[in-house]
């Protein structure tokens, strides 16, 4: 592509060209000499895995038959959806046997490696010897994965409930501040993302997610945004508005306040310094509970500590947790104090799949492996080079607005103009494309799709740190 021709059209005008006249010169044949660059692309790791041949259903039947069984409302990733077919660590291969770098992990899910050798081990040996029965029988597995996840808390967190998914937990949240506190207003950032149930909509602050129904008594207050937020990065500012959110648009009573500490969805927006300790004091004076989304953020990926809201120096009242708790398999987890679960045993509460077996086994596993392994202090090692190395690329293309994020949990933000902040969203759908083509697999985040989210498996290297890198910089040389 020709970066030239953006400099020109940029020095002629002051700024970038619009997103659509990018995107026609990016396709046009006169940029095609340009993007024939003298060097060659970079070459991805070498990595000791032979692919299994496959000889299952090819992508175009199943995008069909997708199409035609599956709900309209489901998406997909690149203008020719990839089949994969096979995953190992950090590393996912396609029907045709191509290997790609995985970068987002399944949304953020596969947090061990695809296929960990301990965590299939655990879970088979329990699907031999049974696969469920729920919890009005005893069974082990429950306990010791309870117990394990426990002790991984700070404070009084010590009650655990588990569930399917992180939308569930966040249902079950909502559902356990409103019965303590007596309140029922929840306060929500705009920007979070914490489901897709008719509850957790309301909580979701991004309209892209969001259908015409009653929110349910939400309040969204200003996201606490270093790069894009109206206080920068005062997070004394954005507390205060938290505060006179709650004096002058609700009773002066909450039921509770929920936040990611690292937005996922919203583009790994990490909230501004000392944000949540001024929050979570203004929250419980107005009686509510204080709720920490941790489905993307925990377990180590952040480096700096095994879970976000600790990087802010508080403690919640509730925690709730899915995706990199089990790896791939469908699990969550509420953990609350004992004072808090004690409202929900004014009734029956119950999980049919909830800790299962298999699903306990493969969770006791992943926190196994995460200690074993040291993940979290790889994740600060490998994160902390990764970043260096996004910021020097960000010195170099002006088309990188922000890199932000810490440990493996970050996000590059693309613009076409640094000072307007203007979202760089056809650029960032050619880049997107062209990074899948070099071999690399990222994800995609924000209210305009234009930041590049970067949440692997944490195995992920040093080297595969350098090849994603190195693949940026061939594919937005032409920027």
């Amino acid at each position: 592509m020709a970066s030239s021709l953006l400099r020109r059209a940029a020095a002629g005008r002051g700024r970038f060209p619009s997103p659509a006249d990018a995107l026609r010169r990016l396709v046009s044949s006169e940029a095609a000499p340009e993007q024939a660059l003298s060097r060659p692309p970079p070459e991805m790791p070498p990595f000791d895995h032979r692919p299994v041949p496959y000889a299952g259903m090819g992508g175009d039947e199943i995008l069909q038959k997708r199409k035609k069984f599956l709900g309209p409302s489901l998406f997909y990733y690149y203008q020719k959806p990839l089949n994969i077919v096979e995953g190992k660590m950090q590393y996912l291969y396609d029907e045709q046997g191509k290997r790609y770098l995985d970068c987002f992990g399944g949304i953020v899910t596969v947090s061990c490696g695809h296929c960990h050798p301990d965590i299939v081990n655990a879970v088979l040996d329990q699907t031999k010897l049974l696969q469920h029965t729920t919890t009005i029988y005893l069974h082990h597995a429950i306990a010791e994965f309870a117990e394990a996840l426990a002790s991984k808390m700070p404070g009084n967190l010590k009650v655990v409930y588990f569930v399917n998914s992180g939308t569930e937990a966040n249902e079950l949240a909502m559902l356990m501040s409103r019965l303590y506190s007596g309140n029922l207003s929840m306060v929500a950032l705009r920007n979070g993302y914490h489901g897709g149930s008719a509850g957790t909509i309301g909580l979701t602050g991004l309209q892209t997610w969001k259908y015409p129904i009653p929110q349910g008594e939400i309040h969204h207050v200003m996201n606490p945004d270093p790069y894009r937020g109206a206080f920068g990065s005062d997070g004394a500012a954005y507390a205060k508005e938290v505060e006179e959110h709650i004096n002058y648009g609700s009773s002066g009573r909450v039921g509770g306040f929920i936040a990611e500490t690292f937005q996922g969805v919203g583009g790994a927006v990490e909230l501004a310094p000392g944000y949540l300790k001024s929050v979570y004091d203004t929250v419980r004076k107005a009686g509510g509970v204080c709720i920490a989304d941790e489905v993307q953020s925990g377990f180590g990926r952040t480096g700096s500590n095994y879970w976000g809201f600790q990087t802010q120096d508080v403690i919640p009242d509730i925690v709730t947790m899915a995706k990199g708790i089990g790896n791939g398999l469908p699990l969550g987890a509420v953990v609350t104090t004992p004072e808090i679960a004690s409202v929900m045993a004014q009734k029956i509460q119950f999980n049919t799949f909830g800790g299962n077996p298999v699903c306990s086994a493969g969770g006791l596993a992943v926190l196994k492996v995460l200690d074993k392994e040291k993940r979290q202090a790889h994740c600060a090692d490998v994160g902390a080079h990764l970043v260096e190395r996004l910021k020097t690329l960000q010195q170099k293309h002006e088309i990188i607005g922000d890199v932000r994020g810490r440990g493996l949990m970050l996000g590059v933000e693309l613009v076409t103009d640094r000072t307007e902040k203007t979202p760089a969203k056809a650029e960032t759908a050619v880049l997107f494309e062209k990074l899948k083509d070099l071999g690399i697999l990222v994800g995609k985040g924000g209210l305009h799709g234009n930041v590049f989210r970067i949440k692997p498996p944490m195995c992920f290297s040093k080297d595969d740190a350098d090849f994603l890198v190195d693949a940026m910089d061939y594919a937005m040389s032409g920027f």
